[in-house]
């Protein structure tokens, strides 16, 4: 299966390489537009985003390709009301991950609950029939302060329920295993395989 990948951030795209090693990937090109994400849910996006990418591609695409992917993810703090949610990617956008990371760390408040969880949402809208969408989350809290190196975005400050390192401190593969977007691809396998029985 040959599926484009409806987006520009290296990191995710490296780890849906290494989630999905069954599926080849087509990276959304330099020159194509800005896929828009303007939805109030996660799934709103993620549809968007992979609905989008499949149309641009049916008029100016270079080969053929069996659909469309993208996700939407976002960390949920529950002491700040869910957020930032679907704005995480744009929250302080301006800001180096470190600095973004200890941003948040700050706007909880003293004594309030750290706890948090990763959300993902993958859609996939293919070449023929209707798009749709699988889903992950892994429930967790906020750490202290930002730890480890490993992974990107916020991963530095959740800490993976039951453990007591952040994923920028977990290995890959262990990451892979608990991780929202770990549990959305497991999901799209499922739902693929299951479609390929069906045909």
């Amino acid at each position: 299966m040959k599926l484009l990948i409806a987006t520009r951030n290296a990191h995710k795209m490296e780890e849906f390489h290494e989630l999905l090693p069954g599926i080849e990937f087509v990276c959304w090109p330099p020159e194509a537009p800005e896929i828009p994400e303007s939805g109030a849910f996660f799934q709103d996006n993620a549809l968007q985003k992979a609905t989008f990418a499949l149309e641009w591609w049916r008029q100016h695409g270079q080969e053929p390709i069996d659909g469309a992917m993208a996700d939407d993810s976002g960390i949920c703090v529950d002491a700040l009301w869910g957020g930032p949610g679907v704005l995480s990617a744009r929250f302080a956008s301006h800001l180096e991950r470190d600095a973004k990371n200890r941003l948040l760390l700050s706007m909880i408040p003293e004594g309030a609950t750290r706890t948090t969880r990763f959300v993902c949402v993958l859609a996939l809208a293919p070449s023929e029939g209707q798009p749709f969408t699988v889903g992950g989350a892994v429930e967790g809290y906020l750490a202290l302060e930002p730890r480890g190196s490993n992974g990107f975005g916020y991963d530095p400050i959740f800490i993976p329920e039951g453990f007591d390192r952040t994923f920028g401190e977990l290995d890959s593969a262990t990451k892979h295993r608990l991780s929202h977007r770990g549990k959305a691809t497991e999901a799209l396998k499922a739902r693929l395989n299951k479609i390929a029985a069906i045909d």
